[in-house]
């Protein structure tokens, strides 16, 4: 298969990816309107830590994460059901997990490949968009929220795992994009549960060095693509290429591919717990230098990707 058609493939999946359902409900604790577009009014959900949870480490507070779901930005919502068991354990473990609204960029899009791939750019960078102005809308209201502006990480699943690299790369660059954010604001970390970076350079350069950065990989995604799917200078590239450009300029990451997996790990974040609080704890918290890459299969995680054909997809 040549990577045009490789290409064009992939790009179609991504509309299908999807997280793994999980049980146990949440209720937030304050709903907030973040930022009124041409075509919708965007929210974010506030999950403070539980009452009696340990809010810091060590002495050190432990930092809020900014969540964005998945569905291929085609589908997909802040309160899905499936986070929840996600949402009830962090924030037991301490820590506020604000998830966010963004707006859709894919949906009702019927063919996206090499020929429409300013439709994906621009469904990715509106995310993006939608990100730091949540992360402004944060920053504004942190005492009342009772966020620590610089103890922010962003995570995201599958679209918003995209999204959560994505904005990282543009913020680590200084590009238009990330001017609206605070001179000198950067957060305080990223997790990415299958994402990549789209670029137009042939290759993925940071001008400044990320925050400290994990990512989890199935090796055998077709969702979001593991290594990379490249055409002249477009470029999309998943944990298994960007791991060589964290180690080569030695950026700070945490790196677990997962051995035969495909898109399922995109929806592991109640699975993957312990990885989370470990990176949060060390690599955020403690600013260590703790550079981990892992090769995990793991029994207590179904394999199978949702994904089965483009008819699955579109229903044609």
């Amino acid at each position: 298969m040549n990577n045009k058609i490789l290409l064009i493939g992939t790009l179609f999946l991504l509309a299908a990816a999807k997280v793994c359902a999980q049980s146990g409900s949440i209720t937030p604790d304050g709903t907030y309107m973040y930022e009124r577009r041409d075509t919708c009014d965007l929210f974010l959900d506030v999950y403070n830590p539980a009452k009696g949870s340990e809010t810091t480490f060590n002495g050190i507070e432990k930092p809020t994460i900014v969540f964005m779901f998945g569905g291929g930005f085609v589908s997909g919502t802040r309160d899905d059901s499936g986070y929840h068991q996600w949402f009830r354990t962090m924030t037991a473990n301490g820590y506020r997990v604000i998830s966010i609204d963004y707006r859709l960029g894919l949906k009702g899009t019927s063919k996206v490949g090499v020929a429409q791939v300013n439709v994906l750019d621009n469904a990715i960078h509106m995310a993006v968009e939608d990100l730091f102005s949540a992360t402004n809308f944060i920053l504004d209201n942190a005492d009342q929220f009772g966020v620590s502006p610089d103890n922010i990480v962003i995570s995201g699943s599958s679209a918003g795992a995209i999204t959560v690299m994505q904005a990282e790369y543009e913020l680590a660059n200084r590009t238009s994009w990330a001017s609206v954010l605070p001179e000198g604001f950067n957060y305080a970390g990223v997790m990415s549960f299958s994402g990549a970076i789209l670029s137009r350079e042939g290759f993925v350069d940071y001008a400044t060095a990320p925050c400290p950065t994990m990512m989890l990989h199935g090796t055998e995604d077709k969702v979001v693509p593991y290594k990379q799917i490249k055409l002249f200078k477009l470029g999309f590239f998943g944990g298994g290429k960007l791991i060589k450009r964290f180690q080569k300029f030695g950026y700070n990451y945490n790196m677990y591919h997962f051995v035969d997996y495909g898109h399922e790990i995109a929806g592991t974040m109640a699975q993957t717990i312990d990885l989370q609080t470990k990176f949060m704890e060390c690599n955020v918290m403690q600013k260590q230098m703790r550079l981990v890459e892992a090769w995990i299969s793991d029994p207590a995680i179904a394999k199978g990707s949702t994904v089965k054909s483009r008819k699955d997809i579109y229903g044609r």
